[in-house]
Parts: structure tokens; C-alpha cells; sequence
């Protein structure tokens, strides 16, 4: 299977989902406000059917993670990014978020989509901001 790469300063963003650390990734995701109520296998569920980008340090270790539900045509869900928090303040973050959205395969979907509580400086320069017509959308969620 093939990946993409991005290198810069020692870091690197990479496609490749072999690489992802799902342990790791998991332990994260599990203590932040988006993923409090999510289970381990739902987590790794979503892995499995989603374009995932890593974000690793100048010793290989994963610093940082972002994935995409996407189409590739029409429809961008931008969900999960983060960056490990000892290596927060360095632009890492929004260097990841511009490579994910910037990516060539995804990067003329129609329309993007992200929910963040209180990221909106790292997504607002990248073209993200309220909806237009929030009436207009609707939301279903599993209970």
C-alpha cells in the first residue's frame, strides 16, 4: 500500500496506517472531550475506514495524530487531530492541519466538516468557520 510523506524540522507527517501507534493514539483520544464516551473498538473501527495522518518526532515516536472521513470528492470530515501536549507551542498543530487539508486527493472536496471547542484559531486561516445556514443541517447521534 502506498503513503505519503512530509518532512520538516525533523518531524514528519506520514499517510501510512501501519504506522500509526493505535495503542497510544487510543490512550489520548480516550482522555480528551471528543472521545470521553468512546469505546477502544469503536476508536479502532474508525481507524480501519478512515484516511489517518501521523505526526512523528525526530525519534520516530508518534507526536501527534489526525484522521479524515472523506469521499474524496464531495464530503471532508476532519476529526481527531491532536498533538501531543509537551510538543504543543511549535506550529506542529497547525502544520498538521494544513498538510491534511492541503492533501492532493482531498484537497478540492466540495465540503469540509469539523467540530472543535476551542481550536477555532488553528482551523479559522484554513478556510474553516461557521456554518452558513445552520438550520439547514441536521444531526443524528447514537444516544
Amino acid at each position: 500500500m502506498s503513503f505519503d510523506e512530509w518532512r520538516r524540522d525533523g518531524f514528519v507527517i506520514s499517510t501510512d496506517q501501519a504506522r500509526i501507534d493505535r495503542a497510544s493514539t487510543w490512550q489520548f483520544i480516550r482522555t480528551t472531550y471528543w472521545g470521553e464516551k468512546l469505546t477502544e473498538d469503536r476508536f479502532l473501527r474508525s481507524l480501519d475506514r478512515a484516511l489517518v495522518f501521523g505526526l512523528y518526532g525526530p525519534d520516530g515516536k508518534q507526536a501527534g495524530f489526525g484522521r479524515v472521513v472523506t469521499d474524496y470528492a464531495r464530503f471532508a470530515w476532519l476529526s481527531d487531530v491532536f498533538v501531543a501536549p509537551e510538543l504543543r507551542g511549535r506550529g506542529l498543530g497547525r502544520w498538521l492541519a494544513e498538510t491534511i487539508v492541503g492533501y492532493p486527493p482531498i484537497a478540492d472536496v466540495d465540503r469540509w466538516v469539523l467540530a472543535t471547542r476551542d481550536a477555532h484559531g488553528v482551523y479559522r486561516p484554513l478556510g474553516f468557520g461557521p456554518l452558513p445556514e445552520p438550520a439547514r443541517y441536521m444531526l443524528k447521534t447514537r444516544g
